[in-house]
């Protein structure tokens, strides 16, 4: 009886170690900012956010573009702690799930509540934290126009060389008749406007992080698709 029952408890604490070991292996701290932990399930999740609003399967992302979504995550945390201070309007429940509902066309059985339900099973989400997680994003650009549009200034000249050197060009390449440039200006004028807040967009994240402590660790990559955090 002893013997047994040393067997068996050196079958529990086997059993214990191993789910252990598990949970660590699950659930990580793969990067902190400024103290603020992002763990591999936070990874995982997001992971599945822009797969599903994609119309892509997250076994379908390479290294690269998991990387590209921790990097993300990171540059989300910055910018969050800049929104304390922010003054813009936040988004509502309606505008994120106006979103939603586009992405909801990718997916075919989605066209009844009951398909869109197996749908966000699939990917291990609800439609409250899909909602949730479509507000925050929409409120970080937000933050990036109200912080960085009102200082880009795009004068005459620049939208008459794009229209000369890339417009025309283009136009003629597919065979389409000539626009004035009266009729594009505003166009043009929006499209370098995005271009230019992009571009300062990169450079504010830049400084953010020189100016923050990110730290990224040991990095396995994401699990499986769909585990949750233990």
């Amino acid at each position: 009886m002893i013997i047994v029952a040393a067997a068996a408890a050196v079958l529990l604490m086997a059993i214990f170690s191993r789910a252990a070991a598990q949970a660590e292996v699950i659930d990580r701290i793969v990067a902190t900012v400024n103290g603020h932990v992002i763990l591999q399930s936070d990874w995982n999740e997001a992971l599945c956010y822009e797969a599903l609003l994609n119309g892509r399967q997250v076994s379908q992302f390479t290294d690269d573009e998991r990387r590209a979504v921790l990097d993300r995550l990171i540059d989300q945390e910055l910018l969050g702690e800049q929104m304390k201070s922010a003054a813009f309007q936040h988004a509502t429940e309606a505008e994120a799930a106006a979103r939603i509902a586009a992405a909801r066309k990718l997916y075919p059985e989605a066209a009844t509540s009951a398909g869109w339900q197996l749908v966000l099973a699939r990917f291990r989400l609800t439609e409250k934290d899909l909602i949730a997680h479509v507000q925050k994003q929409i409120d970080v650009m937000r933050l990036v126009d109200a912080h960085l549009r009102p200082g880009v200034q795009i004068d005459s000249k620049t939208i008459e060389a794009y229209y000369r050197d890339k417009f025309v060009p283009q136009l003629k390449q597919s065979g389409a008749g000539e626009v004035p440039l009266a009729d594009v200006s505003g166009k043009i004028r929006e499209l370098l406007t995005e271009e230019k807040v992009n571009e300062l967009m990169v450079s504010w994240l830049q400084t953010l992080r020189a100016e923050s402590k990110v730290s990224m660790l040991g990095l396995p990559g994401p699990v499986a698709e769909g585990v949750q955090t233990q």
